[in-house]
């Protein structure tokens, strides 16, 4: 299942209250709505499907609680589709033993289910290490946009310095908003204000989620070309965007730069119904 409205329903009840303050809460939350005519309704991201209750339910490992690692790993090879997303991300808790990350790997390259395959590398980044790396690297070439978009939260994570080219790749050549929103902000917390030209070419993208975020991270670059930029898109087609830009606009930039943690933080909470997961656009 990879429909869009049902994952975002998965985030929110997946959600903790939570301790995300500005700027890593998405730039365009609380825009300022006065009539119904200024609510959005055309994001390219949104699609609409079906999903059971037990589709619903499965990000919500409580039935597995206290369930042995060996349970969880039968469960993750041989379970139905629900019981395999619910293992994947109860095994993040587990112990990091060979056990765990060989059968976390192997179901993050191998299962035919693509929230399996996303659920499974989130987990296996919470183990960390060289193997963790390895797979998120491979997943880049997944062919779902989610689950790529994942692995760079993976790679963001383990060690973004040290996989600084994987990430520059993923921006450059991939052709997803998730994933290449989810490259410039790790690349952003690398490298700070020399992404300014690509935060630049990010901010005229045809997709909104690109303009938004590359508007957003504009906040920490000094320079004329960056306001300049930013008093442009405060008369972007996209209510989001404009008020995005407005705020970026008053941000002092190198407090910003200090205080920007960005979408990809474990324990951060992104858009209205989106998680690490980078379902809403994840991002």
């Amino acid at each position: 299942m990879t429909e869009e409205p049902a994952d975002e329903f998965e985030n929110h009840l997946r959600e903790e209250p939570d301790p995300q303050l500005d700027p890593e809460r998405s730039p365009g939350l609380h825009a300022d709505i006065e009539a119904l005519s200024d609510i959005e309704v055309s994001r390219e991201d949104v699609t609409i499907g079906e999903a059971t209750p037990e589709e619903l339910a499965a990000t919500d490992t409580e039935p597995v609680d206290g369930r042995p690692v060996a349970e969880l790993l039968a469960d993750l090879r041989d379970g139905d589709h629900v019981a395999r997303r619910r293992a994947a991300l109860a095994l993040a808790d587990a112990g990091t033993a060979d056990a765990v990350v060989a059968g976390l790997a192997r179901a993050a390259t191998t299962d035919d289910d693509s929230d399996v395959r996303q659920f499974a590398a989130e987990a296996l980044a919470d183990h960390g290490g060289e193997r963790a790396a390895a797979v998120a690297v491979e997943l880049l070439d997944d062919p779902d946009p989610w689950v790529r978009a994942e692995a760079l939260v993976a790679l963001d994570a383990i060690d973004r310095e040290a996989h600084a080219a994987d990430i520059e790749a993923a921006l450059e050549t991939d052709d997803h908003h998730a994933v290449r929103r989810n490259a410039a902000i790790s690349l952003f917390k690398l490298r700070g204000e020399s992404m300014a030209e690509t935060l630049l070419v990010l901010s005229r993208a045809d997709s909104e989620r690109l303009r938004e975020w590359g508007a957003h991270m504009l906040a920490g670059v000094d320079s004329d070309r960056a306001r300049e930029r930013l008093r442009e898109l405060t008369d972007d087609p996209a209510t989001v965007v404009r008020q995005t830009a407005e705020r970026s606009l008053e941000a002092e930039p190198g407090r910003f730069r200090r205080q920007f943690g960005g979408a990809l933080e474990t324990d951060s909470r992104l858009l209205p119904g989106e998680d690490r997961l980078n379902r809403m656009p994840e991002l």
